[in-house]
């Protein structure tokens, strides 16, 4: 299957707790980071998701932030040191490449964030993705 979402980062489960109706799913993606998803209790039943089974987890460029530092005291868990290595501007947005460790991520931002962060080829930044904008497809 085809998708329109550009950030996909393979993994294996490490732990899944349920609740009454959504899971926290945790995740050790192929760079060695920690990812952890949100999804309902039915999608991780339905995906048979435990310890061990092998995922892709998947987020949208809109739902991707860049911070120019590692961000304390924040309820995102997701947080992924990396390196800009393509700013593509439009009219008002700008669609920005991120190398991280086992993958590249997308972050969809408005040109004026790029302009105000100074976003550049070789730009250390940080991709930031709260758990619940993080789905996962059983591989």
């Amino acid at each position: 299957m085809s998708l329109s979402i550009r950030n996909q980062l393979t993994g294996t489960v490490t732990d899944v707790t349920p609740g009454a109706v959504m899971a926290t799913v945790k995740v050790r993606l192929a760079g060695g980071q920690d990812l952890t998803a949100a999804i309902t209790l039915e999608a991780a039943e339905e995906l048979k998701l435990a310890a061990g089974s092998d995922v892709r987890a998947l987020v949208k460029s809109t739902e991707v932030a860049l911070a120019t530092a590692r961000v304390e005291g924040l309820s995102i868990r997701n947080q992924f040191p990396g390196s800009v290595t393509e700013v593509t501007t439009g009219g008002a947005m700008a669609a920005v490449k991120v190398d991280v460790a086992g993958g590249t991520l997308t972050a969809a931002i408005t040109k004026e964030a790029a302009a105000d962060l100074g976003l550049a080829a070789g730009s250390p930044v940080v991709a930031l993705m709260k758990s619940t904008e993080v789905s996962l497809a059983a591989v």
